[in-house]
């Protein structure tokens, strides 16, 4: 392995102050420090994580206060301000280094001019070398190579961006430079650069990574790390090795260092001569000393949480023996107002702003209502729920390819980056919703393979997220079983009512991060056909709005989660308990949607229930009901309609039985929408007084065949859902729920019945296509 130290043209900034201690400590936990000893020489590393291109302040207010929380910006030049006065007058014995993400994923600001602002203000800062994060690779290894570090001139990065476990397909061989070389202190540091599983999490379009390949980050790093220590000449020997690497903890807890993730693996089993680990990828805030190996030798562990809230810091003594240990490890608060912004980098921020205020301010439309990602408890954003917004997005992307015949679309959670709020919306409201520029691709696919797809909303075991809700477009809808095994869960989908057969073909759209598999949507890359519609997706969102500037937003669901009670043999009878759990009835992010949810057959309700909104996180479950009912009727024995319910006895025997017919259970939700179960129950028909069929005599109303019944012609009725006969109604009331008596000896009604043993339909009701039609895109 060759040496590898970077020529970069140097901008360093240097200022008059002198090192302070200024600046809010957070999460320190390191041994304590010791004074150095003669022939100890100190090693200063400032690094950021998952910048995603922040470089204009955002700090949350309460009562036009400003009140920091995790998430919010410093901004670039309290960034830099923040680096000038920690780092002092002698910048030689320090570096300011990155885990990743510097790009990718940013605000308006940023995005809108390709992240060159956000290049420009790491340049000014001196970044000396960064990890290679997912999100530099949003647009291929081209764009990375090629734009973002270039030829090294004016506009290119001036930072060394390094992985050692992004292989080359063909040779096993790092496809970028696996580590950089800085002289700190007089000391040669050595930073190896590490990446997130990009492959196997699907965190790029494969196609942007084509010929490239993951490896383990532990094997990787300490192949690196043995050829920069194995005292050979020329390859690049150093004196102190330190990991950068995109990947981390998810969550601050010490415990998830001691798991089996590629992360806890490394923090362990990485070379023990890596004297610190700085870690990104999971936007935590944490400093652990952490145990290498089974030893009692520990290292710091660290990550700043995200976007430039905290400076983290690692001290490094060298003894004069060599060894290496650390004296300080801190996350250092910039949110708070304790540095003073960079004047310099402040006007290459505002010049940023102001560009982007010009290519923004454009008005597209209006929308009446929030449109809004799914959110967890705690109001943080949740990949796991269905949202208006990724429903919205889905539709816009199907009007905008019906061109190539789309029926269908879906829209990853991860491809949301915010939401748009009632009202006017402008261009750059829509830019930032989408801000990694995919093209709209229509795919080939059979029913068979959109379910397929379906089930992969529930990730692999280990993944970061452990489901990914898809947004779908509009007359698309589909059941699940939440408590089915992996694979079977999807229970049933329709388009337009109709449903989804599994060997017809559909035009289904997704962006060209999911038609290459991204985020483990395996299925979109079996389609047999694919057509580039060379439409990208915020120009979908633009035309859009153009061609409908005032938008209404649907808000019904396009999924629900339904268990019921499995059918049994011969169908449902009178006294059967039938209930049915319902989840998935509401969005995390809609207000006013609680109320209760009924169930009925042939226009007679059955049970009613209140809707509990409680949010559920990572996943789609909040809105949950369940519902409860015994088939309405009576039998000769009410004790074996009581055995049927509890699934000990069969129904034996019963009175001569009315004219009956099969009607689905209905739910309907308080928005009016309906889902019809393709569950049904016999229910009592209106019958022609003088059809012979008829086992009532005219003349005499209360001959066999009306069971409790009367001179006014009734027939007995459960009015109360118990399953016994209390009341009547007359006997050729339409939709009533009469008792039925139905025989199950009698094959002809045992064969009419509509078994699914357990699966459930939906059928849900959706504007038809007709009617959307005249705002679909054709131009």
């Amino acid at each position: 392995m060759n040496a590898h130290t970077s020529p970069r043209r140097r901008g360093r900034l240097v200022g008059g102050a002198a090192l302070a201690t200024a600046g809010v400590l957070v999460a320190l936990s390191v041994p304590s420090a010791a004074i150095a000893a003669d022939g100890d020489t100190t090693i200063d590393l400032y690094d950021v994580n998952d910048f995603h291109g922040r470089i204009a302040q955002s700090i949350s207010q309460t009562d036009g206060k400003p009140t920091p929380r995790d998430g919010d910006a410093a901004g670039a030049a309290t960034l830099a301000g923040a680096l000038e006065q920690l780092r002092g007058p002698d910048p030689t014995t320090s570096a300011f280094v990155s885990s990743g993400d510097n790009i990718g994923g940013s605000t308006f600001e940023s995005f809108i001019q390709d992240d060159q602002p956000t290049i420009d203000v790491l340049n000014q800062m001196d970044l000396s070398v960064s990890a290679i994060g997912n999100h530099e690779l949003d647009k291929g290894q081209d764009d990375l190579r090629d734009r973002v570090i270039g030829p090294q001139g004016d506009r290119n990065a001036q930072w060394d961006y390094v992985s050692a476990n992004i292989l080359d397909t063909a040779t096993g061989e790092p496809a970028f430079d696996p580590y950089a070389i800085e002289e700190i202190s007089g000391k040669r540091v050595g930073f190896i650069g590490a990446t997130v599983d990009l492959v196997g999490q699907g965190l790029v379009s494969p196609a942007g990574i084509e010929g490239l390949e993951m490896g383990d980050i532990t094997t990787e790093v300490n192949k690196v790390a043995a050829d920069l220590t194995d005292g050979v000449e020329g390859n690049g020997e150093a004196d102190v090795l330190v990991l950068l690497v995109h990947d981390g903890a998810e969550s601050a807890a010490a415990t998830d260092l001691d798991g089996d993730s590629d992360f806890a693996r490394a923090v362990r089993d990485v070379d023990p001569r890596v004297s610190a680990i700085l870690s990104a990828h999971t936007h935590q805030t944490y400093v652990h000393q952490a145990k290498i190996g089974d030893g009692p030798a520990t290292r710091p562990v660290i990550q700043t949480g995200s976007y430039g809230f905290n400076l983290g810091h690692v001290q490094l003594t060298v003894a004069a023996d060599g060894t290496v240990t650390s004296t300080v490890a801190e996350n250092i608060r910039l949110v708070d107002g304790t540095f003073t912004p960079d004047a310099d980098v402040q006007a290459t921020v505002d010049d940023a702003v102001a560009e982007a205020e010009v290519l923004g301010a454009v008005e597209l439309g209006t929308v009446d209502r929030d449109l809004g990602r799914a959110k967890q408890r705690n109001g943080s954003e949740n990949r796991g729920g269905e949202s208006t917004l990724g429903n919205f997005v889905a539709e816009v992307q199907r009007a905008a390819t019906t061109r190539q015949g789309s029926q269908i679309a879906f829209m990853n959670p991860g491809g949301l980056r915010a939401d748009i709020a009632s009202g006017t919306v402008t261009y750059k409201e829509a830019a930032v919703v989408q801000p990694f520029a995919n093209t709209l691709v229509v795919l080939d696919l059979t029913g068979a393979q959109i379910r397929q797809a379906l089930e992969q909303q529930w990730q692999p075991s280990g993944s970061s997220r452990p489901f990914l809700k898809l947004g779908a477009s509009d007359g698309f809808g589909y059941t699940y079983d939440p408590g089915a095994p992996a694979g079977s869960r999807i229970t049933t989908m329709t388009l337009d009512g109709t449903a989804i057969d599994a060997d017809t073909t559909y035009k289904v759209t997704v962006n060209s991060f999911l038609a290459g598999g991204g985020d483990n949507f395996a299925a979109f890359k079996q389609a047999a056909a694919k057509q580039d519609s060379g439409k990208v997706d915020l120009e979908a969102q633009v035309e859009y709005f153009r061609a409908d500037p005032t938008v209404t937003v649907a808000h019904d669901q396009r999924s629900t989660g339904i268990r019921t009670t499995a059918t049994p043999d011969g169908g449902f009878q009178p006294g059967d308990r039938v209930t049915i759990e319902l989840s998935s009835l509401t969005f995390s992010n809609e207000p006013d949607q609680g109320g209760t949810v009924t169930v009925s057959a042939g226009g007679k309700e059955l049970d009613r229930a209140t809707i509990d909104t409680t949010i559920v996180d990572t996943t789609d479950e909040q809105g949950q009901a369940t519902l409860s009912f015994l088939v309405p009727g009576a039998t000769t024995d009410p004790a074996t309609a009581l055995g049927r319910a509890a699934g000990t006895t069969t129904l034996a025997a019963a009175v001569a039985p009315a004219a009956t017919t099969d009607e689905p259970l209905v739910v309907t939700l308080p928005n009016g929408q309906t889902i019809t179960l393709a569950v049904t129950i016999p229910v009592a028909a209106a019958v022609d007084p003088t059809d012979p069929a008829d086992p009532t005599d005219p003349a005499d109303p209360g001959t066999p065949g009306t069971p409790g019944g009367g001179d006014d012609g009734a027939v007995g009725v459960d009015t109360d859902g118990d399953g016994v006969v209390d009341g009547t109604v007359p006997a050729n009331a339409g939709g009533a729920l009469a008792y039925t008596g139905a025989d199950i000896a009698g094959p002809a009604v045992a064969a009419g019945l509509l078994l699914l043993a357990g699966l459930v339909a939906l059928v849900l009701t959706r504007r038809k296509r007709a009617e959307r039609e005249a705002t679909d895109l054709t131009d």
